[in-house]
């Protein structure tokens, strides 16, 4: 029987033991920069997965993506071991870690809604000098022909 509730609940519980532990119990200077965003356990309660963005070291350097996902799948087992001893459940579920595309995909369409706004400013401008094309009344009225 599946209970959403409480994997929802574990899945909160989870996204907070895993943030705590990788800022303060984990020492890999490659997970500094790494910031979990999310965490979804399946109905069955044995499988977690953590999403997590990472940030560059300066404004305007891109962050290191495949170190960042070599530092998380080698304290992957620490940070099982991590959760069992907090969340104090039977079966400790197996941790795995995504990068999160939601920044990306909101940035996109942050710029795509920029476009349209801009795109919806010059119409207006535009319409305000139209004029119609043809009659000022194309439409026939009783006793014209």
């Amino acid at each position: 029987m599946v209970d959403n509730a409480r994997a929802a609940r574990m899945a909160k519980r989870i996204q907070t033991i895993v943030a705590s532990a990788i800022e303060r119990k984990i020492k890999d200077r490659r997970l500094e920069l790494i910031t979990v965003t999310d965490t979804r356990v399946t109905g069955d309660l044995h499988d977690a997965t953590v999403f997590y963005t990472v940030r560059g070291r300066e404004i305007d350097e891109s962050p290191d993506l495949n170190a960042a996902a070599q530092a998380l799948h080698r304290a992957r087992g620490q940070l099982r071991k991590i959760v069992g001893e907090e969340l104090g459940v039977r079966f400790t579920p197996t941790l795995s870690f995504e990068i999160d595309n939601v920044p990306e995909a909101s940035a996109h369409m942050e710029a795509l809604l920029a476009r349209a706004r801009a795109r919806d400013e010059e119409l207006a401008r535009l319409k305000e000098n139209a004029t119609p094309a043809g009659d000022a009344n194309p439409y026939k009225t009783d006793g014209e022909e």
